[in-house]
């Protein structure tokens, strides 16, 4: 181990147990169980994980996702205790199996416009919810503008040591990202300890976190039925999604920066085991949180080795450090949460999706989905956002009609380029999204459409380097294209047709098809060409 991973890992700890303590309060549940989640991820992430910077441990948006769970499960507060170890149980063995079903590469399904929006989304709802713990009041609502119409309705009773104590630590912690590789929370965490000593918080009303209990005790499932554990499944697959989401954006962000090698089925087996081993202490759903991860990266971190110092780190805070931790005033930790939250509210990406003209819809959606109708719903919409924005892309029919640049065998689109020229008696046309069941016919009859439309036209190249394969539906318009071409005179010419949609022409029997098939655009022109003239010549 190296001198700089060593340093990295201490000061990530001294990140991780104020923000552990905090996040635990989200989920509503004892900060132990935060502290004891991010000593067994971090161990047997470093075991299985291939990230150096990655720090595995319980993240904001997990913590969320998991208070929302337990709120709509039935049960006492030892019951939902119990709850929340199984959802974390049941998150590592979900993790587990896509591990070894491979489905690491179905993150991609999740845009990144659409995880910049839920993360807006989640992180206005968290900084929101921690108002209340800032103010010194109790405030209530079903969603985000109830839950502040209900805080500002009781401003009079807002408590003005506990703002001042709370806007204080969130100034120096935002004064301390000047410097990134001093540990701005525990400098923090160490400041509200002295100033509950010195100027005697409690006692001018402003609340502290009080006395954790590390004592690990052995599990006990409460009495649940099978619609119980089917439901906690259904809340759980959110809980999972958002966690590789977050985990890998991270993971993937700092491999790119430094040039590492990460596999994302890897990743998901590694994120699968912190889990499981999360929940054996019965702790947390936990991890790859931004914030950790940068402050890692910050700090010089080489390798895995700083995520096991990081968790000795917590060992040692936990043995001799827990009744200074007492001492923490709330709205400490309250202000360590807003700090690290701070930069999901930066508007410059979208300012950005909205001068490309891309996505900037997709992305405010998933925002407005998770504040109007919760996390765990918003989760769901910002999926759907994301795949409707994918199939809205696929099947809207546009086709390019190509021409030759001058003194060059490049064919381009023809409205894009006023150079390029047509060759005569030829319409060479190219779908610009690949051909699938839901845009087949609708692409294929704008081809058709177009070609008719000119009575100098006697041959079509459809050029398909798009469509790396075909369904069965995809075919069959293709089938149906041909014939109707050939009935209306029209020679087809496929161009740039790939291996597998070559095969799939010939085991459908369509050899005569599959024999009109040119690598190329210009083959494809050269060799119609020579059939038109062969037919005029005949004639």
């Amino acid at each position: 181990m190296r001198y700089k991973d060593g340093i990295a890992g201490l000061c990530v700890a001294g990140l991780m147990l104020p923000e552990g303590v905090a996040y635990a309060g989200i989920a509503g549940l004892p900060p132990q169980r935060a502290i004891m989640a991010g000593i067994a991820g971090c161990i047997a992430y470093a075991i299985v994980g291939r990230s150096r910077f990655a720090i595995v441990s319980a993240t904001s948006s997990s913590a969320v996702i998991l208070a929302a769970t337990l709120a709509a499960m039935p049960g006492t507060v030892a019951d939902k205790a119990m709850l929340a170890t199984i959802v974390v149980a049941m998150t590592g063995a979900m993790f587990l199996v896509a591990a070894i079903a491979r489905l690491g590469a179905l993150t991609g399904f999740i845009s990144r416009p659409v995880l910049r929006g839920f993360a807006l989304g989640i992180a206005i709802t968290i900084i929101v919810h921690q108002l209340p713990i800032v103010t010194g009041v109790a405030a209530h609502g079903g969603n985000i503008a109830s839950f502040v119409a209900d805080l500002i309705g009781m401003a009079s009773r807002w408590h003005p040591a506990s703002i001042a104590t709370g806007a204080v630590a969130l100034g120096v912690l935002l004064a301390l990202r000047r410097f990134p590789a001093l540990p701005g929370a525990l400098v923090v965490l160490v400041a509200g300890i002295a100033a509950t000593q010195l100027l005697g918080l409690p006692q001018r009303g402003v609340a502290v976190v009080g006395r954790i209990d590390t004592a690990i005790a052995w599990p006990s499932l409460p009495q649940l039925g099978w619609g119980d554990y089917s439901r906690l499944a259904q809340f759980t697959v959110p809980l999972v999604l958002i966690l590789f989401a977050e985990s890998w954006g991270t993971i993937r962000t700092l491999a790119l920066r430094h040039g590492d090698i990460v596999e994302p089925n890897r990743e998901l087996g590694a994120l699968g085991l912190a889990n499981l081993a999360a929940a054996a202490v019965q702790g947390m759903p936990v991890g790859a949180g931004f914030s950790a991860g940068s402050a890692s990266e910050a700090a010089g971190a080489t390798s895995r080795a700083t995520g096991l110092v990081a968790a000795a780190g917590l060992i040692l805070l936990l043995l001799f450090a827990m009744p200074l931790v007492a001492l923490v005033p709330e709205s400490v930790l309250a202000a360590v949460v807003i700090a690290a939250l701070v930069h999901a509210l930066d508007p410059s990406p979208f300012v950005r999706l909205w001068r490309l003209d891309r996505d900037q819809y997709v992305a405010i959606g998933a925002a407005v989905g998770v504040l109007a109708f919760g996390v765990l719903d918003g989760m769901l919409i910002a999926i759907l956002l994301s795949l409707a924005a994918l199939v809205q892309r696929l099947a809207a029919p546009r086709v390019a009609r190509l021409g030759r640049l001058a003194g060059g065998h490049d064919y381009v689109d023809i409205a894009r380029h006023g150079d390029a020229v047509a060759p005569p008696h030829i319409a060479i046309w190219r779908p610009t999204a690949p051909l699938f069941f839901a845009n087949a016919d609708r692409m294929l009859a704008l081809v058709a459409t177009g070609s008719r439309a000119d009575p100098a036209i006697h041959g079509i190249v459809l050029s398909l380097e798009e469509s790396y394969d075909l369904d069965s539906t995809a075919l069959d318009a293709l089938i149906a294209f041909d014939q109707a071409m050939t009935k209306a005179g029209l020679r087809v010419q496929l161009a740039r047709l790939h291996d597998r949609a070559r095969d799939l022409l010939a085991a459908a029997g369509e050899t005569d098809l599959d024999q009109r098939s040119s690598y190329s655009v210009d083959d494809a022109v050269i060799a119609l060409d020579q059939f038109l003239s062969d037919g005029k010549n005949r004639s």
